[in-house]
């Protein structure tokens, strides 16, 4: 069991732990996911760590995978002049997982969450579960729940 999966127990919301065989080789850990579970792109998330260099504080940003993040409405979002992406050495020490599993869920620090509003019309949002090949599912309303994640459009 990961901290993503454990968070979700713990708090007690349905959710639903989806596991398919990573491919060392792919080159987008969210598409694979997708694609290997037969899941609509638009409802598979991915979880991106950016940080504000004047404050030298970070936050995630969650999109669909097909999708890219828009710094600067990620920015905008948090009150920064501007954000950049996060070294990996940075994601994976804030938040205790790897590249190409790092969870909203159950992170080392919990970060300030910003997920693009598309969240809201889907009836299941899914999300790396802690580890690469490991997918978790849950209503988006839980998801923003357990990360204290807000909604904007952030997605291009």
């Amino acid at each position: 069991m990961t901290p993503a999966i454990a968070a979700a127990r713990k708090a007690g919301i349905a959710h639903q732990v989806l596991e398919y065989r990573h491919d060392p080789a792919a080159e987008s850990y969210g598409l694979e996911a997708a694609e290997a579970l037969g899941l609509e792109p638009a409802s598979v998330f991915k979880t991106l760590v950016v940080v504000d260099p004047a404050r030298r504080s970070w936050a995630v940003g969650l999109v669909p995978v097909d999708r890219q993040l828009d710094l600067k409405a990620v920015a905008a979002a948090l009150g920064a002049r501007k954000v950049e992406m996060a070294t990996a050495v940075d994601a994976e020490r804030l938040t205790g997982y790897v590249l190409g599993g790092i969870s909203p869920l159950g992170q080392r620090r919990r970060l300030p969450t910003v997920v693009d509003a598309s969240v809201l019309g889907l009836p299941r949002v899914h999300v790396s579960a802690g580890r690469r090949g490991l997918e978790i599912g849950l209503a988006p309303a839980d998801l923003l729940g357990l990360t204290g994640g807000r909604t904007v459009s952030i997605a291009r």
